[in-house]
């Protein structure tokens, strides 16, 4: 009689676990704010309930959207043929930035949370430095004189412009709409590419 009871326990409880954690995924996908309280309401569970499952939104929200994160070879699968980087980085930086906007109040809440323990920083997605990688593939076969060195320079600048912060930098203290953002980030994203290459090449430009 005790292996249903315990085998029903967990049944639960991975019913429960897999409520909130959908929840969590659907309000994320709203756009709007993300908060515990707001979980536990949508999964029909006491807050508390919600907390013993995951110890703070953050951990619950790197979960939830985790599943929702495209592979970098779909997300820039439109431009597949083209050995452009430029216009790679361009596609790439625009998806990245669409894909953040949907989902920004549950990002906000992830920034905020590593923000303040940032040890915990590898808990957020990092689909930025997939997206920049197949953006940049060519290079690997191509290099168009661009030496590793220089390769991973530019992979590193391009990650603090292709992000949230610059996204909600350019929204939030600028003032800019989110189209207005996202374009000011493309521009930024091409300039930064273009000029590695053509240094890469031995062109001033």
């Amino acid at each position: 009689m005790e292996t249903p009871t315990v085998g029903g326990r967990a049944n639960q409880k991975w019913r429960t676990r897999t409520a909130i954690v959908q929840a969590a995924a659907e309000l994320a996908g709203t756009g709007g704010e993300v908060t515990m309280p707001e979980v536990a309401k949508a999964a029909r569970v006491s807050e508390a309930t919600a907390y013993r499952y995951f110890p703070d939104l953050a951990s619950l929200l790197a979960e939830a959207i985790a599943d929702q994160l495209p592979l970098p070879e779909q997300a820039l699968a439109h431009v597949e043929e083209s050995t452009d980087v430029v216009e790679r980085i361009a596609a790439a930086t625009e998806y990245l930035l669409r894909h953040i906007l949907a989902r920004q109040g549950a990002v906000r809440a992830m920034i905020a949370a590593t923000v303040v323990r940032p040890g915990e920083a590898s808990t957020r997605p990092g689909l930025r430095f997939g997206l920049i990688d197949q953006a940049l593939a060519p290079l690997t076969t191509q290099p168009q004189g661009l030496d590793a060195r220089s390769l991973t320079q530019l992979k590193r600048d391009l990650s603090v412009v292709m992000s949230a912060e610059a996204l909600f930098t350019l929204t939030d203290l600028v003032g800019l709409d989110p189209e207005a953002a996202i374009a000011s980030a493309v521009h930024t994203a091409t300039v930064l590419t273009r000029a590695a290459v053509l240094n890469g090449a031995g062109v001033e430009g």
